[in-house]
């Protein structure tokens, strides 16, 4: 069992989950841990792909499964060539939105709640890590707990303001209907395989893949923002601090795409009504998204949409390869999965990067109305450049 990658893996995981404590023992004002975040975030990250890249480079995909707690879970966690793809924008965009965030949320001009913010938004980080390499349905859920209420007490952050309280509650409500489903989801896996080990191999029977599949959808659409299912994701993005949008946007929202396509994955005993209800539901948030976005007059409302919208187009591929696998064609499952794919990268740096200009653009501006701005080009020449980058 090769596990110096995943040694290295889990150590970074630690860094990043962790990166906030000490700015939680200072000062409210004191800007030292503040920074002191922004390094272990940086540690952790560096590590991180460092890790990554030994993997790449040849390494045997590693392994760990240790017993902890309540029999029969596990502490079980691999790391694969899927793991690896959703784990690079989590080892990437925290760090780059911590970094921004020493300019924009100034721990000195935010003592009610900076500490708290660089806590969550770290723990946020190395929850979502733990989530792609986790193995175990019960480990899994305890990641995915804690990257849910780490988001949202980074997103509320101005919880002094009537609606950002509003959006936190409608996403707290929503997140946990969808963790509902998750609980239900991996209840019935034990109860099919008699583990909670989430591995292949399984011999699963039709109907009980059928009602995986939906609570696959449901569970893991909320986080995604499928629409109808993405009530929370407008006015929870819009609300955040902009770094957060930006790692929510462009991260974590991935982590209902990895959950569709892992447990898909474990799921053999495919329906041949799959792909379509997966390609259809994609096609009509990606309409309905972007037509949703043109409407829009908030500008970070704007771009939550338009994440919408692309949640949608990662979701065309995911079930084009579902058709794909029902219909023996290796090749439609090759180009939808891996125009998917691509796009969880595409989307993951270009809007985490529009939003990170979005928070700049509104600090200069004074408002979120997009009517209200004009002239920008001339005062934000770099944040125009990198805005157009990012379109």
């Amino acid at each position: 069992m090769n596990v110096n990658v995943l040694t290295v893996l889990l150590a970074a995981i630690a860094l990043l989950g962790f990166s906030g404590l000490p700015g939680c023992l200072l000062s409210p004002r004191s800007l030292t841990g503040q920074r002191a975040a922004t390094g272990l975030m940086a540690a952790g990250s560096l590590l991180g792909m460092a890790g990554l890249a030994a993997l790449l480079a040849g390494q045997a995909e590693p392994s760990l499964s240790l017993a902890w707690g309540a029999q029969p879970c596990r502490f079980a966690v691999a790391v694969d060539p899927v793991s690896a793809l959703f784990l690079f924008p989590v080892f990437v965009v925290p760090l780059l939105g911590s970094v921004y965030g020493l300019r924009y949320w100034k721990q000195d001009e935010h003592p009610a709640n900076g500490r708290r913010l660089g806590l969550f938004y770290g723990l946020l980080a190395g929850a979502m890590a733990l989530v792609v390499i986790a193995r175990d349905g019960m480990l899994f859920l305890i990641a995915w707990e804690v990257m849910a209420i780490s988001a949202y007490f980074a997103a509320t952050a101005e919880d002094d303001k009537p609606e950002v309280r509003r959006a936190g509650w409608i996403y707290l409500i929503a997140t946990h209907i969808g963790t509902l489903c998750l609980l239900a989801l991996f209840a019935y896996w034990r109860r099919v395989t008699g583990t909670f080990l989430l591995e292949s191999g399984h011999a699963i029977p039709a109907e009980a893949a059928n009602v995986m599949f939906v609570l696959t959808l449901i569970g893991f659409g909320f986080k995604a923002g499928l629409m109808p299912l993405h009530v929370w994701l407008p006015g929870a993005h819009a609300n955040a601090p902009s770094h957060v949008s930006a790692v929510m946007s462009g991260v974590m929202l991935k982590m209902g795409v990895y959950g569709i396509v892992r447990m898909t994955a474990l799921l053999t005993a495919d329906g041949a009504w799959w792909g379509p209800v997966v390609l259809a539901a994609g096609a009509f948030t990606s309409v309905a998204g972007i037509a949703f976005a043109m409407g829009q007059r908030d500008l970070k409302r704007l771009l939550a949409y338009s994440s919408i919208e692309n949640i949608g187009i990662i979701a065309m591929g995911l079930g084009l390869a579902l058709v794909g696998r029902s219909q023996n064609q290796a090749a439609w499952v090759l180009l939808g999965l891996g125009g998917a794919l691509l796009h969880v990268w595409n989307h993951s740096l270009f809007k985490s990067l529009l939003f990170l200009n979005a928070g700049a653009v509104i600090h200069a501006a004074g408002t979120r109305e997009i009517d209200r701005m004009g002239g920008l080009a001339k005062r934000l020449p770099r944040v125009t450049a990198l805005f157009a980058a990012g379109a």
